[in-house]
């Protein structure tokens, strides 16, 4: 494969019989070109690279120095044959050959004439083709002399304005009689795609090939106009910006010597005034002052004008030195959270002590660095208050609230901001919000940090190593500012639902708070002190136009709820709200008292069963205990068997962990068989299938390992599970039941659920502690050491 080159190579005067009468032999070699197209009296130098067109180009400089080239249909293609050749070609004369030490040679060929590929002769040792030779079809008239003059009279304006062709190709076409050649010289000059070269190669007629060619030089010379007329006005618009600055230059010369000040207009003495009023440390006015006379040096119509103008901007609105004084009454911020939540004693607990500090903190030094502390993290499910909490500890210190959410946040500038060089840069959201917040101690959350992604555009969850460290975000750096700036007065509270997919480097920098689900007394006092009374304001409606009566709230949380937190309880309430308030406005009565008897009437049939839990059980289903990130939950574990080949089956969607504790569960009940009455050789006639219902719902987890042995023991020995008995706790071979976590949200939706008893491993004895007494005093809780204790007191013994 051979490709056009701009290597000049000397060319001599060696005889050869003129180009229109060499004879054409009727087989010739075939050099394939990659995009380049001969015309018969065209010179031009190659470039050979390939060992089979070097081997051809030997052959004919040895032989005749003829050969036929001919363009490639694919450009790219290594080794083409005869199918990926182009049907028409040129016979050319190889004049000059030079070789070189990189094992390429370069040759100097002419073209001769134009001919067709008939058929393949040899492909080896290179393409070797039967070619006929193809004569130009003339007839001479008016019209042929007609486009041979509009040809040349085109190609001159061409060569006029293209700054790459030659005057001496006015001269030539001029003096040229054979308007066959005077084409096929234009064509091979002319900046032409290669297939439409190709296109006037294949043409015969002369006088077609001349109006083709007219049309194409006709476009190149309205491209060449345009490209002239572009760069005129390129040239006049660098002279006149070249004018415009010579003249300021001048101007700000006569304004030195008037002694009138240089600042262009009163935007720069405004945004100087700005500077001086932001209360800026002096590292950063430094650099404010600096931006804003270099501001003063651009035309306002500059693009960099707009950039160092919006820059100024932010740094004037940023609150350097603004804030709110701190209302450290703790009797105040008592009040106040109790006003906004009930009950979440250890929680108010906990941020009282925090203010507390800070409040000794003020009163022992006026430096308002020493105000640094740890940072909160509100850890629970969905609709417990971890929101509202923030805006309660923003009232109670007197601050300004600012929340911002980082659920699907991947991008770090989200944190830090864009470098200023590009286009819409802005800052990250930290600085956004402080300058709309206009406080530099605000009471600022970060909702949903377990939910922050990383790509390829950085991990926000490593820029926020440095905002949420107290040590180190007194200097925090804005990518947009580029100068420090102290959030170390911030009081930064993060939320988060589940606490592992925050990385370990951030959750040490905070201080986690955890907030459990609600019991249900819990959310009857929520309701009736909360809930009720704000959705009676949003709907517009009087406490004496609905009466929602207790045992009505009672049914709602057991029957049409279930939920570690409250917001769907809120939802529920919301919707008899509305249902109210129309039947009021149709007329149908002027106010409603809902009860438990007539809510399905507003809310239709319950959708949970609070006493599901206490039916009677078969053999072979028991109960676990979850947690989830809404809260806990119960697990029903069914279990069955069939005649088989000792094959266990296991669906519900389980995770590995669990697979794994339902293999462990069926090792130990088969290596403890005897001891359950189960005839060995009942594993090896009979198939297992283990399945947890609500199958579409992922679970994993090792807390399930209990509960999975004790189903399978069940199953085997034919002795249903006492009934309300649920339970947790992982497995191990040897029989031990190692303790688990989530054990107060288990409680929580054990009891939620009707449970009456809950197994628990003996080492969470200590969790008990953090469930509510009303909750323990419902339940019995039986604590075992083994999976032999968990079977003698959740599975009755043999009749």
């Amino acid at each position: 494969m051979s490709d056009s080159t701009q290597s000049k190579l000397p060319v001599g005067d060696a005889a050869h019989t003129p180009a229109d009468m060499t004879p054409v032999p009727g087989q010739l070699p075939v050099l394939p070109l990659s995009d380049l197209v001969i015309f018969p009296n065209m010179v031009a130098p190659l470039l050979v690279t390939s060992q089979q067109s070097i081997r051809l180009v030997d052959d004919v400089v040895a032989g005749d120095r003829l050969v036929a080239v001919v363009l490639q249909k694919v450009a790219d293609q290594e080794h083409p044959r005869m199918a990926d050749l182009q049907e028409f070609g040129c016979v050319a004369r190889v004049m000059r050959m030079l070789k070189f030490p990189d094992e390429t040679v370069r040759v100097l060929v002419q073209g001769i004439a134009r001919i067709k590929l008939v058929r393949l002769v040899t492909e080896t040792p290179y393409l070797v083709a039967q070619v006929e030779r193809q004569e130009d079809v003339i007839e001479p008239g008016i019209e042929l002399a007609a486009l041979t003059r509009n040809a040349v009279t085109q190609f001159q304006r061409v060569v006029e304005l293209s700054p790459t062709l030659p005057d001496e190709l006015k001269v030539a076409v001029q003096n040229l009689d054979d308007p066959s050649k005077l084409g096929d010289i234009i064509a091979s000059n002319v900046n032409l795609a290669v297939e439409e070269k190709q296109g006037l190669l294949e043409t015969a007629d002369v006088r077609v090939r001349l109006s083709l060619l007219c049309t194409l030089l006709n476009r190149e010379q309205e491209v060449l106009n345009l490209g002239s007329e572009i760069q005129g006005k390129v040239n006049k618009a660098i002279t006149k910006t070249q004018r415009e600055y010579f003249l300021r230059e001048q101007l700000k010369a006569i304004q030195k010597e008037l002694g009138e000040a240089g600042e262009s207009g009163g935007e720069i003495a405004e945004l100087r005034d700005k500077i001086d009023k932001a209360k800026m440390p002096a590292e950063i006015k430094k650099v404010a002052l600096k931006e804003l006379d270099r501001l003063s040096t651009v035309p306002p119509a500059a693009a960099e004008y707009t950039v160092a103008r919006t820059y100024l901007d932010w740094l004037i609105g940023v609150p350097w030195s603004r804030g709110t004084d701190d209302k450290l009454d703790i009797a105040r911020a008592r009040r106040i959270l109790n006003e906004d939540h009930y009950d979440l004693e250890q929680v108010k607990k906990r941020i009282l002590e925090y203010l507390s500090v800070l409040k000794l903190k003020s009163e022992t030094s006026k430096d308002t660095a020493v105000n640094k502390g740890p940072i909160l993290c509100f850890v629970g499910p969905p609709g417990v208050g971890k929101t509202s909490l923030g805006m309660s500890i923003a009232r109670a210190l007197g601050r300004k609230f600012m929340r911002i959410s980082l659920g699907g946040v991947r991008d770090e500038a989200e944190i830090r901001g864009h470098r200023r060089t590009y286009i819409g840069a802005l800052p990250g959201r930290i600085i956004q919000s402080l300058r709309r917040v206009e406080s530099n101690n605000p009471v600022f959350m970060l909702d949903e940090i377990d939910k922050v992604g990383a790509d390829f555009r950085g991990d926000p969850s490593a820029a926020l190593l440095e905002v949420l460290d107290p040590q180190q975000n007194n200097t925090f750096s804005d990518h947009y500012l580029e100068v420090p700036f102290d959030l170390s007065r911030v009081m930064f509270i993060t939320t988060a639902n589940l606490l592992e997919p925050v990385p370990p480097a951030l959750r040490d920098r905070m201080e986690v708070i955890e907030l459990p689900g609600y019991t249900e007394q819990e959310k009857f006092h929520i309701a009736v002190k909360y809930l009720v009374p704000r959705q009676l304001r949003e709907h517009g409606l009087q406490p004496s136009q609905l009466n929602l009566r207790k045992d009505a709230i009672v049914s709602i949380i057991r029957h049409h709820t279930r939920e570690a937190g409250v917001r769907n309880l809120e939802r529920t309430i919301a919707t008899i709200c509305r249902r109210t308030a129309r039947r009021i406005v149709e007329g149908r009565t002027n106010s409603v008292t809902v009860a438990s008897k007539n809510l399905k009437d507003f809310l239709g049939p319950p959708q949970f069963f609070h006493d599901m839990a206490e039916c009677e059980l078969e053999p072979g289903v028991a109960i676990g205990l979850a947690w989830t990130s809404a809260g806990g939950d119960i697990l029903f574990i069914e279990g069955t068997q069939m005649p088989g080949k000792g094959h266990v089956t296991i669906t519900g969607s389980l995770g590995d962990i669990m697979r794994e504790s339902v293999q462990a569960a069926l090792s130990y009940v088969r290596a403890h068989s005897h001891q359950l009455g189960i005839e060995p050789k009942f594993f090896d006639k009979n198939d297992i299938h283990v399945h947890v219902p609500a199958g579409a719902i992922p679970k994993d987890g090792p807390s399930a390992g209990l509960a999975m042995a004790v189903t399978l023991a069940s199953l085997l020995t034919r002795r249903p599970v006492h009934p309300g008995v649920a339970m947790t706790g992982e497995i191990t071979l040897r029989g031990k039941v190692l303790p688990v976590g989530g054990v107060k949200e288990k409680i929580l939706a054990a009891s939620r659920a009707g449970i009456r008893t809950i197994l628990l491993p003996e080492q969470n004895r200590k969790d008990l502690r953090d469930v509510p007494s009303d909750v323990r005093k419902k339940l019995k809780f039986v604590f075992v050491n083994t999976i032999a204790d968990a079977f003698n007191a959740a599975i009755p013994g043999p009749s």
